[in-house]
């Protein structure tokens, strides 16, 4: 069977997981019972050629990312709290779509206040003005804001469960792309922490942001800023190709020492799940898997293809 991209986010108590036409999310009920939603799931990068070229797709990924993650942050916080199926006629306290779509423009504008305009500010407020050195120090801030963050995150005793959850993810992942049995006993064998984690994309875009705002140079006003608020999603992109390679390659010598450090962070952001988490993880990744037999059918009618061309 081909290798299916999958990804996924931990949530409160469960787990979504994401495949190329589809999105899961399996919560654990407060009587034990899960709760799952999935859908179809078809990105804008397949649908729409050009937002699939290199870097540019990964812009677009981010953004989609951040939706569907805000919608399974929502059914989970909804369904966490039953304690069984809902009554006949129940409707859904789900925020709307315009809801959703508010949270993350706030929290895209708390980002780039935290992680773009602050360092850069209080670089300048430290006197520095040579290129290379403002750049180095505005992200050294960058990177200190990134580490206090998730700091701040593993200390919370509220997400202990949830780091526990997203543990069990990337087990579960691991499990699938190792073709091992999808039980938790086996998935719990794997490692907590994996290449492909959003832990580790985001200290990519620390990494890259550093080279790209030293080229750009110091912020003189509203419009450098900006500026460097447009380039966001380019960084993004660019991180988003690397992420892919290391997928791709991660048993390259050099994929793995250029990905460690960002796989390091991921020790402040999964904790080691038992087995009712996988279970959880499980549960959510089997719905999605069934992309296998597609991506199957769609080489080998490629492959036919390429062999009708290759006799014509």
């Amino acid at each position: 069977m081909p290798f299916l991209p999958v990804g996924g986010q931990a949530v409160l108590e469960g787990v979504m997981m994401r495949s190329p036409s589809k999105v899961a999310v399996t919560v654990r009920r407060g009587d034990g019972s899960l709760a799952t939603m999935e859908r179809p799931f078809s990105s804008l990068t397949r649908r729409y050629r050009i937002l699939g070229i290199p870097v540019l797709r990964g812009a677009v990924s981010l953004f989609e990312t951040l939706y569907l993650g805000i919608s399974a942050l929502n059914f989970s916080a909804e369904e966490a709290t039953k304690d069984g199926a809902p009554a006949p006629g129940e409707k859904s306290s789900s925020l709307p779509g315009a809801a959703q779509m508010l949270t993350v423009v706030l929290s895209l504008g708390l980002g780039v206040l935290l992680f773009v305009v602050l360092p850069a500010r209080l670089t300048a407020w430290l006197g520095f003005t040579d290129r290379i050195a403002f750049g180095l120090v505005d992200g050294l801030f960058r990177l200190l804001a990134f580490l206090t963050y998730l700091v701040l995150i593993s200390q919370w005793r509220e997400m202990a469960r949830v780091l526990g959850y997203h543990g069990a993810e990337h087990k579960a992942i691991h499990a699938l792309e190792n073709r091992a049995p999808l039980t938790p006993e086996s998935v719990q064998k794997f490692s907590r922490f994996h290449p492909r984690c959003g832990t580790t994309f985001l200290f990519l875009v620390v990494v890259v942001s550093i080279v790209a705002f030293t080229f750009i140079g110091r912020p003189r006003g509203l419009g450098d800023h900006l500026l460097r608020v447009a380039c966001m999603p380019l960084i993004a992109g660019v991180a988003f190709e690397f992420i892919r390679l290391s997928g791709k390659y991660s048993d390259r010598p050099l994929v793995r020492a250029l990905v460690w450090p960002g796989v390091q962070f991921q020790r402040l952001t999964t904790r080691e799940p038992d087995l009712s988490m996988c279970e959880v993880a499980i549960s959510a990744l089997e719905r999605v898997r069934n992309d296998e037999q597609v991506l199957a059918l769609e080489r080998e009618g490629a492959a036919a293809r390429a062999e009708v061309a290759f006799i014509q």
